[in-house]
């Protein structure tokens, strides 16, 4: 949990959202706008900014009567980079990480095809560094990492696609996390040969074989992240509505 200080509205909005995704207002109210410029010193329009944010992001709403309160999980923006991290940083979730993973297969895949046709020098180059940045890392000179996920960017860049360009803070959050759980998984760094398949099917214009190279790496991903979720998440094994087992 951070420590708002500073006043900062960023700060602050941060510290409300983690608590509250966290489920720290249990109750689904929020402190008031009075109370929590009380309570961190900051002044009622930095507050009402933050709690504005935090409704842009879906987690609290305004209701006559009522005040602020939480919105149902249903209603999260989850696609909001902050609330991805924060459910992440939650509870760490198999599940919900293999959720996350099922959708990187309906956008990768296809970035990966128009990167290969519309790709630019700088952008060709963008891969090709995060690549070199990747190699690097096996040999202990980069962090592995932000190398990977550099690659991954890249590709998003290279579509010059600005709806996918866009999604860059969405896949830098998630695959954070990701990564650190999968390459502990294996014991070593994401595979260099598959990206390196990916990179060089970009590079030679082949957007079919661009799109199925990473495709097959992202399923390789999912496959890990369900071999190692309990049953229990996956929903096997429980009880039935009538109580069954």
């Amino acid at each position: 949990m951070l420590t708002p200080s500073g006043h900062h509205l960023t700060r602050l909005a941060e510290y409300i959202g983690h608590a509250i995704v966290t489920g720290e207002y249990v109750g689904g109210n929020t402190p008031t706008e009075t109370e929590i410029s009380k309570r961190f010193g900051t002044s009622r329009s930095v507050t009402r900014e933050a709690l504005k944010m935090l409704t842009a992001k879906g987690l609290i709403s305004s209701r006559p009567r009522h005040g602020t309160v939480v919105a149902p999980q249903a209603e999260w923006n989850l696609l909001d980079p902050d609330v991805l991290r924060w459910l992440l940083e939650r509870k760490f979730s198999l599940r919900l990480l293999a959720e996350f993973t099922e959708v990187r297969l309906g956008i990768e895949p296809v970035a990966a095809a128009l990167a290969a046709r519309n790709a630019d020098e700088a952008g060709l180059e963008e891969i090709l560094e995060g690549l070199r940045r990747m190699k690097n890392a096996a040999n202990g000179e980069n962090n592995a990492l932000s190398a990977d996920i550099a690659f991954h960017v890249a590709i998003l860049n290279a579509t010059k696609n600005p709806f996918y360009r866009e999604l860059h803070e969405l896949v830098n959050t998630a695959l954070h996390i990701s990564f650190r759980f999968t390459n502990r998984i294996k014991g070593h760094t994401a595979s260099i040969r598959s990206h390196e398949e990916v990179a060089t099917a970009i590079i030679d214009r082949d957007a079919d074989k661009a799109a199925n190279a990473m495709r097959a790496l992202i399923l390789d991903v999912l496959e890990m992240i369900r071999a190692a979720t309990p049953p229990c998440e996956l929903g096997i094994g429980q009880p039935d509505q009538k109580g069954d087992t």
